[in-house]
Protein backbone atom coordinates (compact mmCIF):
# COMPACT_ATOMS: atom_id res chain seq x y z
CA UNK A 1 0.00 0.00 0.00
CA UNK A 2 1.24 3.49 -0.76
CA UNK A 3 0.65 6.48 1.56
CA UNK A 4 -2.60 7.44 -0.21
CA UNK A 5 -3.97 3.92 0.21
CA UNK A 6 -2.91 3.86 3.87
CA UNK A 7 -4.70 7.18 4.52
CA UNK A 8 -7.71 5.83 2.66
CA UNK A 9 -7.75 2.69 4.83
CA UNK A 10 -7.80 4.91 7.93
CA UNK A 11 -10.58 7.16 6.68
CA UNK A 12 -14.21 6.13 6.48
CA UNK A 13 -15.23 4.64 3.18
CA UNK A 14 -18.60 6.10 2.41
CA UNK A 15 -21.34 4.51 0.35
CA UNK A 16 -19.44 2.47 -2.21
CA UNK A 17 -21.73 0.30 -4.35
CA UNK A 18 -21.43 -3.44 -3.88
CA UNK A 19 -21.51 -6.01 -6.63
CA UNK A 20 -24.67 -8.11 -6.93
CA UNK A 21 -24.81 -10.67 -4.11
CA UNK A 22 -24.40 -14.33 -4.90
CA UNK A 23 -27.27 -15.13 -2.54
CA UNK A 24 -29.76 -13.46 -0.24
CA UNK A 25 -27.33 -13.86 2.68
CA UNK A 26 -23.88 -12.50 3.37
CA UNK A 27 -21.90 -11.10 0.46
CA UNK A 28 -18.46 -12.73 0.05
CA UNK A 29 -17.19 -9.57 -1.68
CA UNK A 30 -17.29 -7.68 1.62
CA UNK A 31 -15.55 -10.50 3.48
CA UNK A 32 -12.83 -10.55 0.85
CA UNK A 33 -12.46 -6.78 1.26
CA UNK A 34 -11.99 -7.25 5.04
CA UNK A 35 -9.42 -9.99 4.42
CA UNK A 36 -7.58 -7.82 1.89
CA UNK A 37 -7.48 -4.92 4.36
CA UNK A 38 -6.06 -7.25 7.05
CA UNK A 39 -3.40 -8.66 4.76
CA UNK A 40 -2.34 -5.23 3.45
CA UNK A 41 -2.18 -3.90 7.01
CA UNK A 42 0.44 -6.52 7.89
CA UNK A 43 2.32 -6.23 4.57
CA UNK A 44 2.58 -2.45 5.08
CA UNK A 45 3.73 -2.88 8.70
CA UNK A 46 0.81 -0.79 9.96
CA UNK A 47 -0.64 -3.20 12.53
CA UNK A 48 -2.07 -6.62 13.19
CA UNK A 49 -3.78 -8.94 10.67
CA UNK A 50 -7.30 -7.65 11.14
CA UNK A 51 -9.66 -5.75 8.83
CA UNK A 52 -13.34 -4.84 9.01
CA UNK A 53 -15.97 -3.49 6.62
CA UNK A 54 -19.32 -2.03 7.69
CA UNK A 55 -22.09 -2.05 5.12
CA UNK A 56 -25.63 -0.75 5.00
CA UNK A 57 -27.81 -2.25 2.33
CA UNK A 58 -25.67 -2.48 -0.78
CA UNK A 59 -23.11 0.13 0.23
CA UNK A 60 -19.88 0.24 2.20
CA UNK A 61 -20.24 2.79 4.99
CA UNK A 62 -16.74 2.49 6.47
CA UNK A 63 -13.71 0.28 6.89
CA UNK A 64 -11.14 -0.20 9.61
CA UNK A 65 -7.88 -1.97 10.22
CA UNK A 66 -5.97 -2.85 13.36
CA UNK A 67 -3.89 0.14 14.50
CA UNK A 68 -2.91 -1.04 18.00
CA UNK A 69 0.86 -0.87 17.53
CA UNK A 70 1.00 2.05 15.08
CA UNK A 71 -1.08 4.30 17.37
CA UNK A 72 -0.13 2.82 20.75
CA UNK A 73 -3.84 2.34 21.38
CA UNK A 74 -4.86 -1.11 22.66
CA UNK A 75 -8.49 -0.35 21.71
CA UNK A 76 -7.68 0.36 18.04
CA UNK A 77 -8.87 -3.02 16.80
CA UNK A 78 -10.22 -3.22 13.25
CA UNK A 79 -13.84 -3.56 14.33
CA UNK A 80 -13.66 -0.64 16.77
CA UNK A 81 -11.89 1.50 14.17
CA UNK A 82 -14.54 0.62 11.58
CA UNK A 83 -17.33 1.40 14.07
CA UNK A 84 -15.77 4.79 14.87
CA UNK A 85 -15.42 5.55 11.15
CA UNK A 86 -18.98 4.44 10.39
CA UNK A 87 -20.46 6.48 13.23
CA UNK A 88 -18.53 9.54 12.02
CA UNK A 89 -19.63 8.94 8.40
CA UNK A 90 -23.29 8.54 9.36
CA UNK A 91 -23.34 11.14 12.14
CA UNK A 92 -24.86 8.63 14.55
CA UNK A 93 -23.77 6.56 17.55
CA UNK A 94 -25.90 3.56 16.59
CA UNK A 95 -25.44 1.53 13.43
CA UNK A 96 -28.83 -0.16 13.24
CA UNK A 97 -29.38 -1.44 9.71
CA UNK A 98 -25.66 -2.11 9.19
CA UNK A 99 -23.68 -5.35 9.03
CA UNK A 100 -20.01 -5.85 9.85
CA UNK A 101 -17.66 -8.13 7.94
CA UNK A 102 -14.46 -8.81 9.84
CA UNK A 103 -11.44 -10.88 8.92
CA UNK A 104 -11.55 -12.63 12.32
CA UNK A 105 -14.15 -13.46 14.93
CA UNK A 106 -14.42 -10.39 17.17
CA UNK A 107 -12.60 -10.40 20.50
CA UNK A 108 -14.65 -9.69 23.65
CA UNK A 109 -14.00 -5.93 23.46
CA UNK A 110 -14.98 -5.72 19.80
CA UNK A 111 -18.01 -7.91 20.33
CA UNK A 112 -19.17 -5.57 23.09
CA UNK A 113 -18.60 -2.55 20.83
CA UNK A 114 -20.63 -4.22 18.07
CA UNK A 115 -23.51 -4.79 20.47
CA UNK A 116 -23.29 -1.21 21.82
CA UNK A 117 -23.31 0.11 18.23
CA UNK A 118 -26.43 -1.99 17.52
CA UNK A 119 -25.13 -3.58 14.31
CA UNK A 120 -27.60 -6.08 12.84
CA UNK A 121 -25.21 -8.89 11.82
CA UNK A 122 -21.61 -10.06 12.18
CA UNK A 123 -19.76 -12.09 9.53
CA UNK A 124 -16.21 -13.25 10.24
CA UNK A 125 -13.43 -15.07 8.41
CA UNK A 126 -11.08 -16.72 10.90
CA UNK A 127 -12.53 -18.01 14.16
CA UNK A 128 -11.09 -17.48 17.64
CA UNK A 129 -9.20 -20.81 17.49
CA UNK A 130 -7.40 -19.65 14.34
CA UNK A 131 -6.61 -16.34 16.06
CA UNK A 132 -5.13 -18.23 19.00
CA UNK A 133 -2.93 -20.26 16.62
CA UNK A 134 -1.66 -16.96 15.20
CA UNK A 135 -0.85 -15.66 18.70
CA UNK A 136 -4.06 -13.73 19.44
CA UNK A 137 -5.70 -15.77 22.20
CA UNK A 138 -8.75 -14.14 23.80
CA UNK A 139 -9.63 -17.14 25.98
CA UNK A 140 -8.08 -15.56 29.07
CA UNK A 141 -10.42 -12.56 28.76
CA UNK A 142 -13.51 -14.75 28.45
CA UNK A 143 -12.30 -16.75 31.46
CA UNK A 144 -11.62 -13.61 33.53
CA UNK A 145 -15.05 -12.09 32.86
CA UNK A 146 -16.71 -15.27 34.12
CA UNK A 147 -14.86 -15.12 37.45
CA UNK A 148 -16.15 -13.33 40.56
CA UNK A 149 -14.23 -10.10 41.23
CA UNK A 150 -11.95 -11.55 43.95
CA UNK A 151 -10.83 -14.36 41.63
CA UNK A 152 -9.60 -12.19 38.76
CA UNK A 153 -5.92 -11.73 37.95
CA UNK A 154 -6.23 -7.92 37.92
CA UNK A 155 -7.62 -6.70 41.25
CA UNK A 156 -11.10 -5.23 40.84
CA UNK A 157 -13.26 -3.92 43.66
CA UNK A 158 -15.94 -1.33 44.25
CA UNK A 159 -14.93 1.99 45.81
CA UNK A 160 -17.19 4.92 46.81
CA UNK A 161 -20.23 3.18 45.34
CA UNK A 162 -22.76 5.29 47.21
CA UNK A 163 -21.08 8.51 46.06
CA UNK A 164 -20.76 7.19 42.52
CA UNK A 165 -24.53 6.69 42.38
CA UNK A 166 -24.87 10.50 42.24
CA UNK A 167 -23.74 10.38 38.58
CA UNK A 168 -26.62 8.06 37.79
CA UNK A 169 -29.04 10.22 39.80
CA UNK A 170 -27.97 13.22 37.73
CA UNK A 171 -28.47 11.19 34.57
CA UNK A 172 -31.93 10.02 35.65
CA UNK A 173 -32.98 13.61 36.44
CA UNK A 174 -31.51 15.13 33.26
CA UNK A 175 -33.82 16.61 30.65
CA UNK A 176 -31.11 16.51 27.98
CA UNK A 177 -30.05 12.85 28.20
CA UNK A 178 -30.03 10.72 25.08
CA UNK A 179 -30.79 7.09 25.80
CA UNK A 180 -28.47 4.54 24.30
Amino acid sequence: MNETQIRSARAPRILQPMPPPDSLGPNPHFMQQAIDLATANVADNCGGPFGAVIVRGEEVVATGVNRVTSTNDPTAHAEVTAIRNACAALGAFQLTGCHIYTSCEPCPMCLAAIYWARLDAIYFGNDSAAAARAGFDDAVIYDEVALPHPGRSIPIQPLLSKRAWSSFETWLQSDCKVDY
